[in-house]
């Protein structure tokens, strides 16, 4: 029986934008950033920062270093460049929809690769349509910059199990990486491989009834 349910993040509760990203970043001056950047796991610098190895100076000061020409750039201007990620307003009937599972009783967590940058916004006013906070959506949130473990790596999974102390076979995992998704399922959690950016709505809800 379910009682538990952990989100990704991109792709999953947002809509990701990886050309979005790429458009952002080199309009920083980051002329590869085809190259640099990854559409589920990150590399160099950019998977430092995503798994809590560097903080945001010095991410900021390693990107700068990195632009044609070099330059110092700002944390407004980091951020901007991060938020190409974010492809559209946010689904406010999946956000309502975390609400409704939470009035049931069900426990939601995020399980996320993500970077002190995209939390900045996912934890602002601006996140949502109606004005809440991602943390507001949900019981917890597991971000790999903040437990130093990126997926697919089973302990990022264990982590949180352990600390919210519930069950694998109480557990759904939603994701959109296959690799992600392979990860939770040797440990024994409920898994849900989901298209990028699609309403997975109906799915959870035939899967919690049946």
């Amino acid at each position: 029986m379910i009682k538990n349910i952990a989100f990704d993040f991109g792709g999953v509760l947002f809509d990701l934008d990886y050309d979005g990203a790429i458009v952002t970043f080199k309009k920083l001056g980051l002329a590869d950033a085809d190259q640099r950047l990854d559409r589920f796991h990150q590399r160099g610098i950019f998977e430092s920062l995503e798994c809590g190895r560097s903080d945001r100076d010095t991410f900021r000061r390693e990107l700068s270093q990195l632009l044609t020409p070099p330059r110092e750039i700002t944390e407004d201007e980091v951020l901007t460049a991060w938020l190409g990620y974010v492809g559209a307003p946010v689904d406010q009937r999946k956000l309502d929809y975390l609400d409704d599972l939470r009035r049931r009783g069900y426990r939601t967590f995020l399980l996320s690769n993500t970077n002190p940058y995209v939390q900045q916004w996912a934890e602002s006013p601006q996140f949502s349509s109606v004005g809440r906070p991602l943390g507001s959506f949900l019981e917890k949130c597991y971000c790999s910059f903040e437990v130093g473990i990126m997926k697919p790596d089973p302990a990022i999974f264990r982590y949180m199990l352990n600390d919210a102390q519930i069950l694998p076979e109480e557990t759904l995992f939603l994701d959109d990486s296959p690799a992600n998704i392979a990860a939770a399922t040797q440990l024994g959690i409920h898994t849900m491989l989901v298209e990028k950016n699609a309403d997975w709505r109906d799915a959870v809800e035939k899967l919690l009834q049946s």
